[in-house]
């Protein structure tokens, strides 16, 4: 077996007219200046440039143009010879810019003949096709209508041509209707041919992608989707998003910007990164599927409300947030949860979940464990009532957040500790208080201070937990819109909580979507499904270092 050191190739090649000794191994291809001075500089900066072989994208050989003018000498003619007999080939590789952007950037080799330029172009070629995380065949579903109206514009001109450049085949899908990436997933997708989905739209594309593939997954498992008990198989075929919505918070939070060719590039080098799915039941039947936001109170309300003003565009959020925050409506209901056992990680920590997280790591393998001890002994009890803990009392704001919701508004995010893959969801609550209070804790959001070292907030690290309002009817279910309807149009003193009107029951804000039950059993999926991600990297890789070799 070869040493992962070992070098596959060495040469001197030229780029720029200029000469470099370029080495290639099974992990690195390094290009080093070839200094004909002997003295040492200490000061000098370094002069070599690696790319790991896993973010080259593509190479292709290609013929050295010849610019030079015939003007009659035999010695140009004699140089214009030789000089066509050399060979190039170029190598696109990932370039990381800042704020995590990544972009296709390209060197061009020049070889003394064309039988090296071949053995080096067989040689990059060999070890890209080794890598058999990298997808080859993707089914991908656009939103016209999302965001800006761009994501057509957006995949044919950006991401198409890179993944024609790295030899990744596509089938494309233009939605026509609301939920039609979903049921398409569902009943009629060949999924068995593709090695990955990518949606092209929002945060709702998004949504749709994995409602249609976990659904699909479990009806090919036997698993029965609308039992809160059931554990959910995890899903095989990666989901890449290609940001192209209003809202793009889970590719932010998995990659650290919402820009298109970062998206598309981290999908053909074949990344992958786990991700928890937080299923949402009410009595025996489903309702959602979440991954990252749910909230009940002053979220929920923000969403009713903004629902009512689509036309307003994403301003609507900015107005509604401010009414909501006005009228101060507050919420009774209890509360059960429970507590996540046996893991890495609070919710108060300092460090934050980046790319090969530790936590992460640790925690799905505690996770994993537990499943297999239930499957071996169904009588292994892994929820015991015993510990189970119930709050009771009135709430401004009850949000779960199994990522840290981190956006370009809000960088620290509702959890900034929380975590995309450790079986857990952070279960934030916030209990009545007065306005210049509640006020403090949603400033703390998008500031550096702990928005959890307040004593009307409490938070808790958990795998499950449920809500019941106060005055729940038989919840066949309380018709929430009619609910809205009539506070809307009913007596002024609704909106006012200092008349004791405040209405029983607010909404729960499901990623963006309105649940039309407020009574409901949320269970946390470790590492349901996984994302064309790797997470996001530390910012000391992102660093750009000025070196005379980075062409």
């Amino acid at each position: 077996m070869e040493r992962p050191g070992r070098l596959l190739q060495l040469s001197e090649l030229r780029v720029r007219n200029t000469a470099y000794e370029v080495s290639l191994s099974r992990s690195l291809l390094t290009w080093k200046k070839r200094v004909s001075s002997s003295v040492y500089h200490p000061f000098k900066p370094s002069l070599c440039r690696s790319v790991a072989v896993s973010e080259i994208i593509s190479v292709r050989e290609e013929e050295e143009e010849n610019s030079s003018k015939d003007n009659g000498s035999w010695r140009k003619i004699r140089e214009r010879q030789e000089r066509d007999c050399r060979r190039a080939f170029t190598v696109s590789y990932v370039e990381r810019g800042r704020n995590h952007r990544w972009r296709c950037a390209e060197v061009s080799f020049i070889c003394p003949d064309a039988t090296l330029c071949q053995r080096w172009v067989h040689s990059i070629q060999e070890q890209l096709a080794a890598l058999s995380c990298r997808p080859k065949h993707l089914l991908v579903y656009i939103n016209p209508y999302g965001g800006k109206k761009q994501g057509k514009r957006i995949y044919e001109q950006k991401v198409a041509p890179l993944f024609a450049q790295a030899g990744v085949t596509t089938q494309v899908i233009v939605t026509e209707y609301a939920n039609h990436a979903r049921d398409h997933l569902r009943t009629d997708a060949e999924l068995k041919q593709f090695d990955g989905v990518v949606c092209v739209g929002g945060d709702g594309m998004f949504s749709e992608i994995i409602h249609g593939l976990i659904w699909r997954t479990q009806l090919d498992s036997a698993v029965n989707p609308n039992s809160p008990e059931e554990a959910l198989q995890p899903c095989s075929l990666r989901i890449g998003i290609i940001p192209a919505g209003s809202t793009d918070c889970i590719c932010f939070a998995t990659v650290g910007a919402n820009d298109p060719v970062t998206s598309a590039l981290h999908i053909i080098v074949g990344d992958s990164q786990p991700m928890d799915v937080c299923s949402v039941h009410h009595n025996d039947s489903f309702l959602k599927y979440s991954v990252s936001l749910l909230g009940y109170g002053f979220f929920g309300d923000v969403l009713s409300d903004s629902e009512r003003k689509r036309w307003m565009g994403p301003a609507r959020y900015d107005l509604s947030g401010l009414k909501m925050f006005l009228t101060h409506h507050y919420y009774e209901g209890t509360v059960s949860y429970l507590p996540a056992k046996g893991i890495l990680g609070t919710p108060r920590d300092s460090g934050r979940c980046r790319s090969g997280c530790v936590v992460c790591e640790h925690n799905g393998e505690a996770f994993t464990q537990k499943g297999e001890k239930y499957k071996l002994d169904e009588t292994f009890d892994t929820e015991s009532d015993d510990e189970w803990r119930l709050v009771r009392g009135k709430f401004l704001a009850i949000n779960a957040a199994s990522m840290s919701c981190a956006c370009p508004r809000t960088p620290k995010g509702l959890s900034p500790a929380a975590h995309l893959a450790d079986g857990t969801t952070d279960l934030i609550l916030v209990r009545k208080c007065s306005r210049f209070d509640f006020l403090r804790h949603l400033i703390r959001h998008t500031s550096k201070d702990d928005q959890f070292d307040l004593a009307f907030v409490e938070v808790h690290r958990v795998s499950r937990f449920r809500f019941a309002p106060r005055q729940c009817q038989s919840d066949s279910d309380l018709n929430l819109q009619e609910a809205h309807k009539r506070q809307i149009f009913g007596p002024l003193c609704r909106d006012h909580p200092a008349c004791g009107c405040s209405p029983h029951y607010s909404s729960w804000n499901c990623d963006g979507e309105v649940l039309n039950h407020t009574a409901i059993d949320v269970r946390v999926h470790c590492q349901l499904i996984k994302l064309f991600a790797r997470g996001i990297e530390e910012m000391t890789v992102f660093e750009e270092v000025t070196s005379p070799c980075a062409i």
